[in-house]
């Protein structure tokens, strides 16, 4: 069945699409959805938020920035590359007035805005839902397309499968640290508890060179990025392999699997 997010109010003295109501926010929508929406460059959507930043998304602020990705983190992120950074006013630091500095690079949860991604096992592991638009926004909601035609006008189909290739790497971590860890001896929900609080930590945090090596990727390079992701999704892949430290492999797991929008319970391993 098609969810349709958005019906036309009559004509009244608002005379505006029903989905620009409050409580019709936060609704569920698939790619068949009808939904529209033309950004007027106010910039108010690019102030005062928490922006997850995949592996993929750092590579792309590089390349459209020019820099390198260990460039990119030191510029445009917080939390060792996976949170995009924020100036003390709120404004989102590649904010170049009301516009993005960085727009063809800009990261998949900007490409998906007003949408957000969910993971949902039942849609085939995705399932978006309506974000409501931040105060005074100027952005126009309508139904004059779907979700589908919306995200492929956002070139969010790079995005989704890189991140489908990064996430390939989750039930990999989970192996080596369940190869790793006698839980017989550790009290996994404590050993949990630890990774989460050291993988979400922004300062004060253990050095960890698998956490570097998934937001840096500036070792491989000349080639396209289809070719990047596999290489470095390779080169992470035999790093976690030869990695014997159980912490610093939790840690990295966790942070992976949030960058991607999963819950750190896709990594979790209990004996």
């Amino acid at each position: 069945m098609v969810s349709v997010l958005c019906v036309i109010l009559e004509r009244s003295e608002e005379s505006r699409p029903l989905c620009s109501k409050r409580h019709y926010f936060s609704c569920s929508v698939n790619r068949n959805s009808q939904f529209s929406y033309v950004c007027n460059a106010c910039g108010l959507c690019c102030h005062n938020k928490v922006i997850t930043l995949s592996p993929y998304d750092v590579l792309r602020l590089a390349r459209d920035a020019g820099i390198s990705t260990r460039e990119a983190i030191d510029r445009f992120t917080i939390r060792r590359g996976s949170i995009l950074k924020f100036t003390d006013n709120g404004a989102c630091v590649a904010l170049e007035g009301t516009r993005c500095g960085v727009h063809r690079g800009r990261p998949l949860a900007c490409r998906l805005y007003p949408l957000g991604l969910e993971r949902i096992e039942e849609s085939n592991g995705e399932n978006f839902v309506m974000l409501e638009p931040a105060v005074g926004s100027l952005g126009d909601y309508g139904i004059d397309g779907d979700v589908n035609s919306f995200l492929e006008a956002q070139g969010v189909k790079p995005y989704l499968e890189a991140n489908a290739r990064y996430a390939s790497l989750l039930p990999f971590f989970r192996e080596r640290i369940a190869e790793t860890v006698d839980f017989d001896r550790v009290e996994p929900r404590e050993f949990w508890r630890r990774a989460v609080r050291e993988a979400l930590a922004e300062s004060n945090y253990d050095p960890n060179p698998l956490i570097d090596a998934m937001f840096d990727a500036s070792a491989i390079a000349g080639i396209d990025d289809a070719q990047i992701v596999a290489a470095h999704v390779a080169r992470l892949a035999q790093m976690i392999r030869h990695e014997s430290n159980a912490e610093m492999l939790a840690a990295a797991a966790v942070i992976l699997a949030v960058s991607l929008g999963y819950s750190p319970n896709e990594v979790t391993v209990i004996n």
